[in-house]
This record gives C-alpha cells, sequence and structure tokens, in this order.
C-alpha cells in the first residue's frame, strides 16, 4: 500500500472514529443553539424563505446547522465574492446570501438540473436577493473554469466524485485567508482522495465539523 493511500485511509478513519462524540455533543449544542433571530425586515425577509425551503425540499438540503454554518463562515471573512457547487433549490445558497447582503458581495452557484435550477431562482427572487446571485444553469466542472475573480469562499455540495476536481480548479482562485467548505464529509462516504488533498497539503488547514449529521470540512488557504 503506497503512502498516499495509507495517508487518505488514515483521515478517513480518523473521521469515523470523531463521529459517536461529535454525535453527542452535536445533540447538545444544537439544543442550545436556538433559532436565528433577524435584526432587519430584510434579514427577516430571507429567514422566512429559507424556514419555506427547508419546510417543503427539505431532502435536497443541507441541515439548518450546517446552512447557519456556512452564513457564519461567509460573514466572519467579509467575503465578497462567493461561490457555490450544487445550487440545489437554494436552501445554502440563501444563508450564503443572507452573510452576502451584509458583506456587499455577490454569490455564483452552479447547478446541472433544470428544474432545481429554477426553483432555485425563485426562491433568491422571493427573499429579496436574486440581485446578488448569478445562477448558472450547466456542468459545474466545465462552467467554473470561466471564473476569472478571485473567490473569497467556496461551498462544494455536488457530485461527491467530482470534489477533487472542483478543489484542484478552484484552489487557485481562493484568495490566502479565504476558505473552501466541502459538505458531506461525514455521510455519505467521503472521496478518501478529496480527503487526503485537504489534509496532507502544507498550504491548507482543515478542521471537520458537525460531524454528527452530514458533515462539514473547513479548510482555511494559508496565508
Amino acid at each position: 500500500m503506497n503512502k498516499a493511500r495509507r495517508t487518505a485511509l488514515g483521515a478517513a478513519a480518523v473521521l469515523a472514529a470523531a463521529t459517536p462524540v461529535a454525535f453527542s455533543q452535536g445533540r447538545r449544542t444544537r439544543a442550545a443553539e436556538g433559532a436565528s433571530r433577524p435584526n432587519s425586515p430584510e434579514e427577516r425577509r430571507i429567514l422566512e424563505v429559507l424556514a419555506d425551503v427547508y419546510r417543503n425540499h427539505r431532502y435536497l438540503s443541507v441541515p439548518e446547522e450546517d446552512g447557519r454554518l456556512l452564513r457564519v463562515l461567509a460573514e466572519s471573512i467579509g467575503a465578497k465574492n462567493a461561490v457555490e457547487l450544487g445550487t440545489s433549490t437554494g436552501y445554502s445558497g440563501l444563508w450564503l446570501l443572507l452573510a452576502l447582503a451584509k458583506t456587499g458581495g455577490r454569490l455564483t452557484t452552479f447547478e446541472i438540473d433544470p428544474g432545481r435550477h429554477a426553483m432555485a431562482r425563485a426562491n433568491f427572487e422571493r427573499a429579496g436577493v436574486g440581485h446578488l446571485a448569478t445562477a448558472v444553469l450547466g456542468d459545474a466542472h466545465a462552467e467554473v473554469k470561466k471564473l476569472k475573480d478571485t473567490i473569497d469562499l467556496v461551498f462544494i455540495d455536488a457530485d461527491k466524485e467530482g470534489y477533487l476536481d472542483y478543489l484542484r480548479t478552484l484552489l487557485p482562485r481562493v484568495r490566502a485567508g479565504g476558505l473552501v467548505v466541502a459538505h458531506n464529509m461525514a455521510s455519505p462516504t467521503p472521496d478518501p482522495a478529496y480527503v487526503n488533498a485537504i489534509t496532507t497539503d502544507a498550504a491548507l488547514e482543515t478542521v471537520f465539523l458537525n460531524m454528527h449529521d452530514a458533515g462539514v470540512g473547513v479548510t482555511l488557504k494559508k496565508r
């Protein structure tokens, strides 16, 4: 077994071992979090649409706490340019837009399914943030190569076998101090090659959060 394979399997084993502890901690944390509370009419409108999307399209959405994490990450780094792979019906995008509405930023989000793409665009408009989002319909592997601007935050939640390709394509465009956030780091099982890439590169620092559920990998591109 080569060194890269051993490293990837080791990283996967660490994630698996951490999951039971994270689960028990996660239940306590979720109970203590409460609900998001709007501090403006604009934020209330977005949160109301988020609640509606979650109720009616939950099977296509990230868990609520993962969405809230996206908002915290994007707003805390003052993101101006966020990119999302896998729009679905717009739930995670709305959490990012909640932050970008505060930072004066924009979201470019990619979806391959026409129905989901149309639904997401409608949800962005209902929430009053459609002007902050560029929703692209098509194969993200090809479409992201057209991006030219520096990126502050990338959120990957598309085809699981494509994560490594997305990382390799977009990481050069991510600014120093920017973030690559990847969903489904606990369930379904992530691609070991992606896990290896974000945990063995000296230019990156990665932590895994919310591993009691789908799991989120947060990777910092070091300064």
